[in-house]
């Protein structure tokens, strides 16, 4: 029997056999270990003149680029001559990386099959913190008043009269005075010149400020979060609760208590970057007194070092982010919350593809510290794990304060759907009219952007397809182009085929959110309504303004895609439509049911969060399905048992393991060959079932030809230990490459 790899979904085995981390030491040759940010699963030997700590940061050559590595403990290849080692340039003003941090680094590089010099890369992501902030002069109280002190002179004392620095040219202009006053109270050594830091400083949250009143329910679910932390060590708690429940409240609490027990505590909370709105932060603010610090792709790149070096430093006592802020460098972790954590965009699907919900798991077991993961409708792994009680498993089942779940009901499109050209049926039609005769909100529902996903020829019947990927074009009428949603290839909207060169002809098929958009306008022309979708936004700030214009009530009918589903709070939205609720089944993913049901549970929770009721319709074209059922029976759990059994029986995860291999390149013989070369040299192993190559359902991905092959093992065997005795020795055809998905989530 191969020996078990520790599994992403057990932390009990993911993190409790970590070896301790080697004391500062170094070789009495005088060589350390240095890992570098770069694809390479070795640590490479520098000489130094004094012992360093592992976790170091520390700037060296490397060929001939100067690079910035870390000292390692391990992963050290063959020794070369001490003559031959190149010094350590420059130990660098930054605290070294944490043990756990330097174990996280190496256990998730063996977890994905991934170098761990680019599993470092994600944690040393922002190379401007790495250097010291930049600094300008401030002026600051430095000798008594000059014996001349005229009124210029007052006024500029007392602005610096609260002992903080003021910049000297902000100083003269908030003190009404010239550039020259200033200077003259320098040259008599009143003030003086000093160097510091550009960037202000980062705000504290404030733990005392006092919250809402938690229900029941939500008091006894902070209550063992918090007994945990006051006896300290790592522990998982899967917070599931329905929407509008309060589950933001109860982690909030448990922040607090973290901030509260420990001066130097931080915490990490992970978002979904879809559900990093402007309304969550606004209530953390609330709640603690000021804003915590981002991590996302949106910021700028001083936000992204003054946030780095803060999280570094320990100065940034609060993070909230999407997945890659689980890599920051935390000095004294204390808490990990992830919310939303059944979102698959969790999943990163490019360089290393890690699992951001499982990775916090494992951290937060490699910190012994706490780890909450929240949701309405958890995954069936969180789920499983909960059952076979590795996670402590704790339920809000009511909506707090007034407010009730709304009623779902069905439009079978069969027989009661909309008039040709049309997407709405007549029963939402209805509904939306009595909403906007009542003065409340609807919401329309379509995960598809753009105006239509496919362009024919009524004549010869050409299709519009990217030249780079297996997908269609889609129009986006809004810019008058044709789109790729994969590469981003673009071209403007043309008038004639390009098949046959009859003009007029071109068709729009199928719906997006601009189409039906367009419907609502001509329906409802006197409703101000508004299309919400990344297209149709220009960045942050202007969803923030659409945002606080539906919450104040400017807005009556809503069109969104699924960027609309988490993190808002409509108190007027009692009406909510899902154009196309079987949209989420089609294809073979194994969790298409289980996403489909989540992520239209989240449009639903949507209705009816304040004290007026709100009602769901879904228009399918099978109202009997499971997914369908449960939605409108209420039964989570009997939907979700069906998951787990279907998953069992074919011994899928969580119950099996799976991994892709995904071989691409820009010959298709060559992919073709390597797949070949792949499936010969398979291993034949009992319990392992190896499927393919075969093309993937995208085929052809930004001009590189794609052919996928399958693993399912059971959980008793290592995956990882399979693949690598099974690849590592391959030698593939040039210019292709082979990528491996540990636990795939998509299947493309």
């Amino acid at each position: 029997m191969v020996a078990t790899t520790p599994s992403l979904f057990d932390p009990e085995t993911a993190a409790g056999d970590a070896p301790a981390a080697p004391a500062a030491a170094r070789p009495d040759d005088g060589r350390v270990g240095v890992l570098l940010p770069l694809p390479f699963d070795q640590a490479f030997d520098y000489a130094s003149d004094r012992p360093l700590a592992p976790g170091t940061l520390v700037r060296v050559t490397f060929g001939r680029q100067p690079r910035v590595g870390v000292v390692w403990a391990g992963r050290r290849g063959t020794p070369p001559p001490a003559a031959k080692l190149k010094p350590v340039d420059a130990v660098l003003d930054l605290p070294p990386l944490s043990d756990e941090l330097c174990r996280l680094v190496e256990r998730t590089a063996d977890y994905t099959l991934s170098p761990a010099g680019a599993v470092l890369r994600m944690v040393l992501s922002c190379p401007a913190g790495l250097s010291p902030p930049p600094t300008r002069a401030h002026v600051v109280r430095a000798g008594p008043a000059p014996d001349r002190l005229t009124d210029a002179r007052r006024r500029v004392l007392d602005r610096l009269a609260d002992g903080l620095p003021r910049v000297p040219a902000d100083l003269a202009r908030t003190a009404g005075v010239s550039d020259g006053v200033v200077r003259g109270l320098v040259d008599a050594g009143t003030l003086a010149l000093e160097d510091l830091d550009r960037d202000p400083p980062l705000a504290r949250p404030d733990p005392a400020t006092p919250g809402p009143a938690l229900n029941p329910e939500q008091h006894d679910a902070f209550q063992a979060i918090a007994r945990r932390q006051t006896a300290g060590g790592f522990e998982a708690f899967l917070l599931e609760g329905v929407t509008g429940s309060g589950k933001t409240e109860v982690y909030f609490e448990a922040i607090a208590r973290a901030l509260a027990d420990d001066a130097d505590a931080q915490v990490a909370v992970l978002l979904p970057e879809i559900a990093l709105t402007l309304q969550w932060l606004d209530r953390f603010a609330r709640r603690f007194g000021c804003a915590p610090v981002q991590w996302h792709s949106g910021l700028t790149a001083a936000a992204r070092r003054q946030a780095w070096r803060g999280v570094a430093e320990g100065r940034a006592r609060v993070v909230v982010g999407a997945r890659s802020a689980l890599f920051l460098p935390y000095r004294r972790l204390k808490l990990i919350v992830v919310d939303e954590e059944h979102d698959p965009s969790f999943k990163q699907e490019d360089g290393v593809l890690y699992h951001a919900r499982d990775m916090a798991v494992m951290r937060a077991s490699l910190a012994q510290t706490p780890v909450i993961l929240a949701s309405a409708t958890p995954s069936l792994e969180s789920r499983v794990n909960a059952r076979q009680g590795r996670y402590s498993h704790l339920r809000l089942t009511e909506r707090h304060g007034a407010a009730v779940l709304p009623a779902v009901e069905t439009v079978d499109m069969r027989t009661d759907g909309p008039e040709p050209g049309r997407w709405l049926a007549p029963a939402l039609v209805a509904a939306i009219d009595g909403a906007l005769d009542r003065g409340e909100q609807s919401l329309l529902f379509l995960n598809r952007r753009g105006y239509a996903p496919l362009t024919l020829c009524r004549q010869c019947g050409a299709r519009y397809e990217c030249p780079n990927c297996t997908a269609w074009l889609v129009e986006h009428r809004y810019r008058g182009r044709l789109e790729c949603h994969h590469c981003g290839h673009s071209m403007a909207t043309p008038d004639t085929c390009f098949e046959c060169g009859a003009e007029g002809e071109l068709v729009a098929c199928g719906p997006g959110v601009e189409r039906l958009g367009d419907e609502v306008t001509e329906r409802w022309p006197d409703a101000r309504a508004v299309v919400l979708a990344s297209d149709t936004l220009t960045g942050p700030d202007d969803a923030a303004r659409v945002v606080a214009r539906i919450e104040a009530g400017q807005v009556d009918i809503v069109v969104g895609t699924q960027l609309i589903t988490k993190g808002y709070h409509f108190p007027a939205l009692t009406v909510v439509g899902v154009v196309d609720a079987d949209l989420g089944l089609k294809g073979g993913d194994l969790r298409a049911a289980e996403r489909t049901y989540q992520q239209l549970v989240q449009v639903a929770g949507r209705a009816g969060r304040a004290d007026r009721e709100g009602a769901v319709y879904l228009q399918t074209y099978d109202p009997d399905h499971p997914v369908t059922r449960a939605l409108i029976t209420g039964d989570k759990d009997r939907f979700m048992d069906l998951e787990e059994e279907a998953r069992a029986r074919a011994g899928m995860p969580p119950f099996g393991r799976l991994a892709g291999l995904v071989v691409e390149g820009p010959d298709l013989a060559g992919v073709v060959e390597a797949g070949r070369l792949l499936a010969r040299t398979a291993p034949r192993v009992e319990g392992t079932a190896i499927y393919g190559p075969v093309p993937a359902p995208l085929a052809r991905l930004r001009g590189r030809h794609r052919h996928r092959l399958l693993v399912q093992t059971g959980r008793d065997i290592s995956i990882q230990r399979l693949l690598r005795a099974w690849i590592d020795p391959l030698k593939l055809p040039p210019k292709v490459r082979l990528k491996v998905d540990i636990d795939p989530i998509s299947f493309l």
